[in-house]
C-alpha cells in the first residue's frame, strides 16, 4: 500500500467512525428485522446495473475500452464514501453500511461473473476478455480496516462515551465534508490534463450512467416500499459505485488503458458530486427537521 491510499484509507476510516457516532445497535437490528431493504439494494447491484448496462453497450457503438470500462465499473460494488453520503442526506445509514459490508464479501464472486460475462457476450468488447482476478485479502481489508473496525469504534465510543462523543461528534463532521470536497477538488486537479472540451461527450456519457444506478436504486427501493430513509440509502449505494477498485483492476489488468482510466476517474469524480448532491437535496426538502420515515 502506497502513502497516498494509506492516507486516503485513515480519512475513510475517521469518516465512517464519525458516522458510527450517531449510530446505536438498534439501528442495525431494525435492518436485520427488515430483509426486503436488503434485497432491494442488493438486487440493483448485481444484477440490474451490470445487465443495464450490458444491454446499454450493445446499443451504443462505442469504442472496446471504454465499453469495457462501463461494464467494470458497473461490476463493482458499491464503495465507503457511500455510508458518509447517506448519513449526511438523513437516510438509514445503518442500512447503508450493512449494504456496503454484504455487497464488499459477495463482489468477491459476482464481481468477475459480471464483468466477464458482460464483457463476453458483447461483441465489441469480447476481445478484451481477460480472466478477472482479485485478490479477497484486499477487498477483506477495506471491509475490516476501513468500515467494520471504526464503525465499532464509533459505536462502542457513542455507548460508553457519550459525553466525549457529543464533543466530538460535530468536528468530525465537519471533517468528513471537508474531506469528501477535497476528494472531488483532488479528483479534478488529478485529471486536470484530461479536462478539455474533446471530454464532453464521455462526461456526459458518465452522467449517464451513474443516472442509471440512482434510477435503479431508487426504483427498487420503490417497487419493494421501503421506508424513504431506506430509499435513500438504496440509492446512494447503488449509485456510488467503488471506482476506486476498478482503476486498480485496470491498472493491473489492463495495463492502465487511457480510455478505461478516463472512464473510470469521471466516475469516481462525478458520483461524489451526484451523490452529495443528492444528500444537500434532501436535506433541503427536510428543512431543519430529521429526515421522514414515510414510504
Amino acid at each position: 500500500m502506497t502513502v497516498q491510499q494509506l492516507i486516503l484509507s485513515l480519512v475513510l476510516a475517521t469518516m465512517v467512525f464519525a458516522v458510527a457516532l450517531d449510530l446505536k445497535v438498534e439501528d442495525f437490528r431494525r435492518v436485520a428485522q427488515a430483509p426486503r431493504a436488503m434485497v432491494a439494494g442488493l438486487f440493483p447491484q448485481f444484477v440490474l446495473l451490470p445487465v443495464g448496462t450490458w444491454l446499454l453497450t450493445l446499443a451504443l457503438d462505442l469504442p472496446p475500452n471504454v465499453e469495457a470500462a462501463m461494464l467494470l465499473v458497473a461490476a463493482c460494488p458499491g464503495g465507503n464514501l457511500s455510508n458518509f453520503v447517506t448519513h449526511f442526506g438523513r437516510g438509514n445509514t445503518a442500512l447503508s453500511v450493512s449494504l456496503t459490508a454484504c455487497a464488499s464479501v459477495i463482489a468477491l464472486v459476482a464481481m468477475p461473473f459480471n464483468f466477464s460475462w458482460t464483457v463476453a457476450h458483447n461483441p465489441t468488447t469480447a476481445a478484451w476478455l481477460t480472466d478477472l482476478k482479485i485478490d479477497p485479502s484486499e477487498i477483506w481489508i477495506s471491509v475490516v480496516g476501513i468500515l467494520a473496525v471504526p464503525m465499532g469504534l464509533g459505536l462502542l465510543c457513542a455507548h460508553r462515551l457519550p459525553a466525549m462523543t457529543a464533543r466530538i461528534k460535530k468536528p468530525l463532521a465537519n471533517f468528513s465534508l471537508l474531506a469528501l470536497l477535497l476528494f472531488i477538488v483532488a479528483g479534478l486537479i488529478a485529471q486536470r490534463q484530461l479536462l478539455t472540451l474533446g471530454l464532453l461527450p464521455t462526461f456526459g456519457l458518465v452522467i449517464a450512467h451513474n443516472a442509471c444506478g440512482l434510477a435503479f436504486g431508487y426504483f427498487s427501493a420503490r417497487a419493494l416500499r421501503v421506508p424513504e430513509r431506506d430509499r435513500r440509502a438504496i440509492m446512494i449505494e447503488v449509485g456510488m459505485q467503488n471506482s476506486g477498485l476498478a482503476l486498480g483492476i485496470i491498472a493491473v489488468q489492463f495495463h492502465s488503458d487511457l480510455g478505461m482510466v478516463v472512464i473510470a476517474s469521471l466516475w469516481g469524480i462525478w458520483h461524489i458530486v451526484s451523490g452529495l448532491g443528492c444528500a444537500l437535496y434532501w436535506r433541503r426538502r427536510d428543512g431543519g427537521g430529521s429526515a421522514g420515515a414515510a414510504a
